[in-house]
């Protein structure tokens, strides 16, 4: 038991010291991590980089848009009132015609020839009735003379009544062979651009086919159809209520500038299928750039609001507790202020509470951004100067 002693003590002795050496170890692998952590927070800026605007003040209109169709101001289908052959065609497919102008000719030959018809059985029936009253004149002075009985008066005087009738009806049909004989004549009701034939010269024509001859469009002026949300009727109504509405029409792809018009219709009913109420704007169209059944994008300005802060839509930001924005003090800290958003127009986004003109706002970097926070503003000007241009616009 006394030899066995001495041989645990270097055991115990030889332990504590690779404990040692192992505390020692892990220090000197701590001293270049932490070194190189220190090193880390002194490369570390102290300000975030943003890019930033100057809130404006400004007039800003109050709009609603949408998609719309173009509507021809009028729609004509022509078609022939009577029978027979089409002899002569007076205008071009896609021609422009005027009210009055003769499109069409069918061939009158027939019509004229019932037109002498009826007006030789007038002037037969006229001369029988003439040839009556005449003797009825005559019996009324034999009748007061008691040469003859008052009842061959009476007789004599229906037979005159009874073709006078005649003579009337005659009248009705020469002025009913007149009207055929017109039909054969079609001219434009309405002016307005043509579109294609649907027939030739020397076809037979039927009386009131469901086959159109040719349809009119009247492209001047012309309508604009277009739908918006149910949740703007008051405001329209309103709007409306002080005097027209002007509308703007955008061509897409097209260069040229925006088309103006007026709002002249207001649907009587919600759509209840889509939630939306019908209108439509009227253009004069006299450069035609509008064309029925085009789609152009569809602006509806209702007001104008006057002298109100405006700032790029990219500042505004949403939180827990609505809207705000992040707005540079004169030390290059940040405020985070809470404000009233309104409407969006060009690019800008209208302050209606919280912020006034010619304050610095950030538009961009907000991610790293919290409460007194230090930026340093990236290319501020530029973007201020192109979100301005964009407003305007």
């Amino acid at each position: 038991m006394r030899s066995a002693l001495p041989r645990v003590r270097p055991l115990h002795k030889a332990r504590s010291l690779s404990r040692g050496c192992g505390i020692l170890l892990v220090v000197l692998l701590l001293v270049p991590a932490c070194s190189r952590e220190k090193d880390k927070k002194q490369a570390m800026p102290n300000t975030a980089p943003v890019l930033a605007a100057m809130a404006q003040q400004r007039d800003v209109p109050l709009e609603l848009s949408d998609i719309g169709t173009v509507e021809a101001y009028s729609t004509v289908s022509i078609r022939a009132q009577v029978g027979g052959q089409l002899s002569r065609i007076h205008f071009r497919e896609g021609q422009e015609v005027k009210t009055g102008d003769l499109l069409f000719t069918i061939d009158p030959r027939p019509f004229e020839a019932e037109l002498r018809q009826a007006e030789a059985t007038l002037a037969k029936d006229a001369a029988q009735m003439r040839h009556a009253r005449e003797e009825e004149r005559r019996y009324a002075e034999l009748v007061k003379k008691g040469y003859v009985a008052q009842s061959q008066y009476e007789q004599v005087r229906a037979n005159a009544d009874a073709l006078e009738a005649v003579v009337r009806a005659d009248r009705a049909q020469v002025e009913n062979a007149k009207l055929q004989l017109s039909y054969c004549f079609i001219h434009a009701p309405i002016s307005g651009r043509t579109g294609s034939l649907l027939v030739n010269e020397g076809n037979l024509v039927r009386a009131n086919d469901d086959r159109a001859l040719v349809v009119i469009h009247q492209i001047e002026p012309v309508y604009v159809n277009f739908a918006l949300p149910e949740k703007h009727l008051a405001e329209i109504k309103k709007h409306m209520a002080s005097g027209k509405l002007a509308v703007r029409a955008d061509i897409p792809q097209h260069a040229g500038k925006p088309v103006e018009g007026v709002l002249t219709f207001v649907d009587n009913a919600v759509d209840r299928a889509t939630g939306t109420i019908r209108l439509k704007a009227t253009f004069d169209n006299r450069e035609r750039q509008l064309w029925p059944g085009q789609f152009v994008n569809v602006t509806l300005r209702l007001a104008v609001l006057s002298n109100m802060v405006t700032v790029p839509s990219p500042a505004v930001q949403t939180g827990q507790q609505g809207h705000f924005i992040y707005v540079i003090q004169p030390d290059m800290s940040v405020e985070a202020r809470p404000v009233v958003a309104g409407t969006t127009y060009g690019g800008e986004t209208v302050i209606e509470k919280g912020l006034g003109p010619n304050e610095r706002v950030v538009i961009d970097g907000q991610i790293r951004l919290f409460p007194g926070a230090k930026v340093e503003i990236k290319g501020g000007e530029p973007a201020q100067a192109t979100q301005g241009e964009e407003g305007s616009r």
